[in-house]
């Protein structure tokens, strides 16, 4: 089978969607051909590429076509929309003079769905789209784009790309209720979660540094963990508001990584004690940071159920640490906190009843070990391995309708 994916981002780029591409593409490409039209590196690259009006190369079986885009980085957001707008303008053309029997779009640019929905009507061959950011909700939630007619239209021709769609691949049941709630038919909205790695051996633990251990613990009795991007869309202010309440308690939250809302956060933090700020550490010290909390924090603002789906659950799960979702309670980090017994979950416009939950936690030893153990168990329902297979049968269904 003939595969051609559309996806601005891949390895040696770093973001999610290209790392998470060459993750899903790779065992594609040992069963099928497998063909990707992407940009030139532009998002914090290992490497980066001389321009061409494109080039091709080939990554783990599959074949990389990279079309002479822009590549101003990531840091320079106004400028970034010229990589979109020159991708577009340069994939589209190489895409409908590529062999295929099926087309796979993901969200990068955050209209690639639109464009690989006009691929496929044009080369009459069906299209999965599959979701990792949901825009233009996205860009709404975020105040990235003001209401008004360009957010109408592109909600519009959104609506017009999952309706062509055979099937619709989304990461939680949060994202697919609100797929289904803009009138596409539950049955074509299929959920294909990140997942883990999980070692084959059992008894093999990664190795763990006690010094990124002890950068983040302090002196802290108890510690919540938030690692990952600091973007528009966690309920910042409440759980700031509630480590001042905690503050006596010997709790500290502590966040490592950055993002567009770090610089704010920290000022607004300076004089809370048990707050701290740490910088990523290296990508090979992962395990040592997920072991170094109590419980890890995943935050969600309310409204943005179904937008956001943080993939990063599944690596804390498989570490054996629970969850704290300060996030509603329709979206899929809440509810599988819940229903599996990894975590709990509060009201993200409440930080009374956060720190009251976080108390709880601090007193009751015993109740976080089972969290714990919990955690463990729940991974090996959602191993990288398993959700790889459900998303390459979705791609060999669609190439027979």
């Amino acid at each position: 089978m003939r595969i051609l994916a559309l996806n601005l981002y891949y390895p040696p780029d770093t973001s999610a969607t290209a790392k998470m591409a060459a993750a899903l593409l790779g065992p594609l490409a040992a069963k099928h051909q497998v063909t990707l039209v992407c940009g030139r590196p532009s998002y914090d690259p290992t490497e980066r590429r001389r321009w061409r009006l494109w080039q091709t190369e080939r990554q783990r079986d599959v074949t990389v076509i990279r079309v002479g885009s822009t590549d101003y980085p990531r840091s320079q957001m106004a400028r970034r929309v010229f990589n979109y707008l020159s991708y577009v303008a340069l994939s589209v053309p190489r895409a409908l003079f590529q062999p295929c029997d099926v087309i796979l779009a993901m969200t990068d640019p955050p209209f690639e769905g639109i464009v690989g929905a006009f691929v496929a009507l044009l080369k009459r061959k069906p299209f999965v789209y599959n979701i990792r950011d949901m825009y233009p909700d996205m860009a709404l939630g975020g105040s990235i784009v003001a209401p008004g007619l360009m957010a109408r239209v592109w909600e519009k021709l959104h609506r017009w790309a999952l309706r062509r769609a055979a099937t619709v691949i989304v990461l939680g049941e949060d994202m697919r209720a609100r797929i289904v709630g803009k009138g596409i038919d539950a049955n074509r909205v299929a959920i294909v979660r990140d997942g883990v790695d999980i070692a084959a051996q059992p008894d093999t633990s990664p190795e763990i540094d006690p010094q990124v251990i002890s950068a983040i613990r302090s002196n802290f009795r108890f510690v919540l963990l938030h690692a990952g991007n600091l973007g528009f869309y966690g309920a910042w202010e409440t759980l700031l508001a509630a480590a001042r309440e905690l503050e006596r308690d010997g709790v500290g939250l502590v966040f490592v990584g950055d993002g567009a809302q770090r610089e704010r956060l920290q000022s607004e933090a300076q004089a809370s004690t048990n707050v701290r700020f740490l910088p990523f550490f290296p990508a090979n010290k992962i395990s040592s940071v997920l072991a170094a909390a109590d419980a890890h924090i995943i935050t969600i603002k309310k409204g943005l159920e179904g937008v956001v789906v943080p993939s990063k659950i599944y690596g804390i799960l498989a570490a054996g640490r629970p969850i704290l979702a300060v996030a509603p309670m329709q979206t899929d980090v809440a509810a599988l906190s819940l229903r599996q017994n990894f975590g709990i979950a509060t009201n993200p416009d409440n930080p009374a009843e956060l720190a009251s939950a976080v108390r709880a936690l601090v007193a009751d030893p015993a109740r976080v070990a089972a969290m714990a153990a919990a955690a463990l168990q729940a991974a090996t329902h959602y191993t990288r391995a398993g959700e790889i297979r459900k998303f390459t049968q979705i791609i060999e269904d669609a190439s027979n309708l």
